[in-house]
């Protein structure tokens, strides 16, 4: 090879080097690559989401301390100006506690809610246990508060424990609005091997406790409003998060971009959560009857 203005250099033969595999090729990276980039971001930020709820996770092993309604947050923050509203209960999901809400509460008690939460053993191996423990502390909270009714907002499994006190228990007489948050209301199918735990067998499509609550409902007076992501990987198929009932009046929202653990951690599912506890408020507690809900407008785009 010759370049002007340089001496000629001969190049010595070198031995052949084995073909290298194109970097897509590689097992990992070939993933990677195939994957869409929303999909990542949601990994990402449920991996990020799950080492900071590691952290927070002892401080909510022990219930909440409550004393007697004073009419300000437990925290003890000034309320911003509102009406009166009904008090708010956060319930967790399956080996969860209540600090799987910490920001979430955050935001509902700055906005005038009362909010509190309510810890089930890890070790609970029935939906209707859990769902009756959580009725005696709704009449609990109601005693203490003078209110007649609550709001409930369940996450994962929470979600399915107050649905099943709401339809089986009578707590449609208690509860004003329910919200599920990645709720399994059809079941999954995801990780079979952990189905040795029977409160993940009621879980599964066809358990014998979704059937007891696929049953009719009729006057179900509580408004269900069910939040699902197309990227939650603990949902399979993802649909099973929200509600088909014919008897229970339902407004699906779908959220893109992000994933189960995002969903009671993210500001915009947050704002919308009170928007719609607000909407609630402004129509009084008469739900929207099931002939009338929305299945699916108004969702939201996080990606």
């Amino acid at each position: 090879m010759k370049v002007t203005g340089l001496l000629p250099i001969r190049l010595l033969p070198f031995p052949a080097l084995p073909a290298l595999p194109a970097l897509s090729a590689l097992p990992a990276v070939g993933r990677l690559a195939g994957l869409p980039l929303a999909l990542l971001k949601a990994t990402a930020l449920e991996v990020a989401i799950l080492a900071g709820h590691l952290l927070l996770y002892p401080s909510g092993i022990i219930q909440e301390r409550r004393s007697e309604d004073t009419g300000l947050p437990p925290d003890g923050a000034a309320p911003l100006p509102t009406r009166a509203r009904p008090p708010v209960v956060l319930l967790h999901g399956f080996i969860d506690n209540r600090s799987v809400f910490v920001l979430l509460r955050r935001s509902l008690a700055r906005h005038g809610q009362q909010v509190e939460s309510l810890n089930y053993s890890p070790l609970t191996c029935d939906v209707r246990t859990a769902a009756a423990l959580l009725g005696r502390h709704i009449e609990e909270i109601c005693r203490r508060t003078g209110s007649d009714r609550v709001d409930v907002v369940g996450h994962s499994l929470g979600g399915l424990i107050a649905r099943y006190y709401v339809q089986r228990l009578g707590g449609d007489t208690r509860v004003r609005t329910l919200v599920t948050l990645g709720t399994p209301h059809s079941g999954t199918r995801v990780a079979p091997v952990a189905n040795a735990h029977p409160i993940v067998r009621q879980m599964r499509p066809g358990s014998a406790l979704l059937k007891e609550l696929s049953q009719p409902a009729p006057d179900c007076r509580t408004q269900f409003i069910c939040f699902w992501s197309d990227l939650d990987h603990l949902m399979n198929p993802v649909e099973a998060a929200r509600l088909d009932h014919p008897d229970l009046p339902t407004q699906n929202v779908q959220v893109t971009g992000i994933g189960h653990l995002a969903l009671p951690v993210h500001p915009a599912v947050a704002a919308r959560i009170r928007q719609a506890l607000d909407d609630t408020s402004a129509e009084g507690s008469a739900p929207t009857r099931p002939g009338s809900r929305a299945t699916g407008a108004g969702g939201l785009r996080l990606a």
